[in-house]
């Protein structure tokens, strides 16, 4: 038994999260049964993005053992991608209530405040997570994301360092660190981080699509475009991959490729004013103006917000019009 349990766990502290996953369920109902298990399962699913399978195995643990509270930082991390405010504030309620003094219950209630977008106090409980426990590595790697969230790159770099001096193989943390020099276009920094995240966990597809973006930002469009391809492998419903995988075809002129990678991704999100932002941009490289016209509107509709972006592609396409109408003059 020890040895079955010893072969998913050794699988998934090497980052292998399809055969950790495969290891576990191997085991016999009643070793397999148990909230450790599914929390192994939970944090497979978790670092490789898979966001509502780790939801599915976390709420069974909990199920099986409500007053767990080892996992349940990640647990709470899983609930803030996916934007689940009421369950990640009940989860808090409850951790509180269990113990006050385990720093997964600080993480936990950082990640409540996070969610509803209030990042000072959410730092406040991160950092008293530290507190609580000085070598609790994951509360460096939250607090620096809301130091990026701030935009204070300084601080966010600095926690994200004192992450890896806890756990140099922390690759959250080194992807924290590409984000950073992402936002500073700082490209080969971005690069290097995230390659050294990859090293240590292969399987995550948003640590692929960064470095598409990296490389997409940086000009190496034809690398971009196959490290796009690899995240989208490992993660088909994964819509970022999938946008700039088609951006990445229009900047070579691929348009029609292009498009076709569009039209799969607006089944994907019918309600991303983005999709159609891009798809109006390839219609109008194709010659198409008209549909393009109307992919421009329907972004507009989508996010009235953000509409200046799209207003003015809708006016370099009237102009155009405007030329091609003068040539036959």
């Amino acid at each position: 038994m020890l040895r079955r349990l010893g072969d998913g766990y050794r699988h998934l502290h090497q980052y292998r999260g399809i055969e950790a996953i495969a290891a576990f369920e191997k085991l016999s109902a009643l070793e397999g049964n148990t909230a450790w298990a599914y929390v192994q399962i939970a944090t497979a699913y978790f670092n490789m993005a898979q966001y509502q399978q780790a939801e599915q195995a976390f709420k069974k643990a909990r199920k099986l053992e409500p007053s767990r509270i080892l996992g349940m930082e990640l647990y709470s991390t899983v609930l803030w991608f996916l934007k689940k405010e009421h369950e990640l504030c009940y989860l808090a309620q409850e951790l509180v209530a269990l113990d006050r003094h385990a720093p997964q219950t600080w993480c936990v209630l950082g990640n409540c405040f996070s969610v509803q977008r209030e990042f000072e106090t959410a730092i406040k409980f991160f950092q008293r997570a530290i507190q609580v426990c000085p070598s609790f590595t994951y509360a460096y790697t939250l607090v620096g994301h809301e130091h990026v969230s701030n935009e204070d790159f300084e601080k966010a770099t600095a926690s994200f360092r004192n992450s890896l001096r806890a756990d140099e193989r922390h690759y959250n943390a080194w992807y924290g660190l590409a984000i950073i020099y992402l936002k500073q276009e700082k490209y080969q920094l971005a690069e290097y981080h995230l390659r050294r995240a990859l090293a240590i966990n292969p399987r995550n597809s948003v640590l692929y699509c960064y470095l598409g973006i990296v490389l997409l930002s940086a000009g190496a469009c034809m690398e971009a475009l196959q490290v796009l391809q690899d995240a989208i492998d490992l993660d088909p419903a994964n819509p970022l991959a999938k946008l700039r995988k088609a951006m990445a075809l229009s900047h070579l002129d691929r348009n029609t490729e292009a498009l076709e990678e569009l039209q799969q991704l607006q089944q994907l999100a019918p309600r991303e004013s983005m999709v159609y932002m891009q798809m109006g941009k390839v219609l109008k490289k194709l010659g198409r103006l008209q549909e393009a016209l109307a992919c421009f509107n329907h972004a507009i509709d989508l996010d009235p917000k953000g509409g200046n972006a799209v207003k003015a592609q809708i006016d370099r396409l009237q102009i155009q019009d405007l030329e091609e109408d003068e040539s036959f003059l």
